[in-house]
């Protein structure tokens, strides 16, 4: 059982590293090995708190990208009104690339995650593969480089959903959405995994971060929900109370480290985050072996 201090700390980082491209579940794995917390990482009070964070950390993607939510479902059944997805109405085209984003995740997720993370949820593994979410960073930077050039094309629309859908075509978002499929791994990061793959599809780093922000939202919330209802039926009081603090921790460090991408990457990369997984991923395997 989590206490109230443990749950405050593991919240606050799962609130920071699940919008950084740093892998909140691998830190969620890696700090109670660290610190000496000896938590079942498999127990139902621990699933719940991490779901409970997780569903957290949607709300404040949602609320802060609410008008643009609002656009995009309008424009979804604009088109299936009109039965037709005109490239003329761009909230209509963005919403359906992410839903096309979404699916190669999704399916995986509710195939392979339980199966997945059972094999990999040792703290030495989360380390392991934190390395190579560095590595994924790192490669994406330079690959990038390659493919700029496509970023230009539509580099003078000044709304961002008109960019991303005159930039963005349906193999392209394809593309993004199975580089998602291996953030089911503990390590590899989620918003990483969606960052690269914008930027190895020719998006500019804003781009990128917002397509992976708003292609966060559902395919978080569609989990936390699914899972969290169950768990809570368990009726353990003290459980919930653990997970709603943690969620609470949660939420306030997500929501301060969305306003901070949104402005970091107007001008900065993701080599200080590519190096960071390197180091800290090292640095755990070190100490925990």
């Amino acid at each position: 059982m989590l206490s109230f201090f443990q749950a405050i700390v593991l919240g606050f980082s799962q609130g920071i590293t699940e919008l950084f491209p740093v892998s909140s579940l691998g830190h969620s794995v890696l700090l109670p090995g660290l610190f000496g917390w000896h938590i079942n990482e498999s127990a139902n009070d621990f699933l719940t708190f991490l779901v409970a964070t997780h569903f957290a950390t949607a709300l404040v993607l949602l609320f802060i990208y609410w008008k643009d939510w609002v656009r995009i479902v309008k424009g979804i059944f604009r088109s299936i009104a009109a039965r037709e997805i005109s490239s003329a109405d761009p909230d209509a085209k963005l919403g359906w690339l992410l839903i096309v984003a979404t699916i190669p995740a999704g399916l995986a997720g509710v195939l392979f995650e339980t199966q997945v993370q059972k094999i990999f949820i040792a703290p030495t593994s989360a380390a392991f593969f934190l390395i190579l979410n560095g590595v994924l960073l790192f490669g994406a930077e330079l690959l990038r480089r390659r493919v700029a050039r496509r970023a230009k094309n539509n580099a003078g629309a000044a709304d961002a959903d008109k960019r991303l859908a005159g930039e963005l075509s349906w193999w392209r978002s394809v593309k993004i959405g199975f580089l998602q499929v291996i953030s089911l791994i503990p390590g590899f990061s989620r918003t990483g995994s969606t960052l690269a793959g914008g930027l190895l599809v020719g998006l500019s780093h804003e781009d990128a971060m917002r397509f992976s922000f708003l292609l966060a939202t559902p395919i978080i919330a569609a989990a936390a929900l699914l899972k969290l209802p169950p768990l809570i039926a368990s009726g353990n009081a003290q459980s919930i109370e653990v997970a709603f603090v943690g969620a609470l921790a949660a939420a306030i460090a997500a929501y301060f480290s969305a306003k901070f991408l949104a402005r970091y990457f107007k001008t900065k990369t993701l080599m200080p985050f590519a190096v960071y997984c390197a180091v800290a991923g090292a640095f755990s395997l070190l100490i925990l072996r």
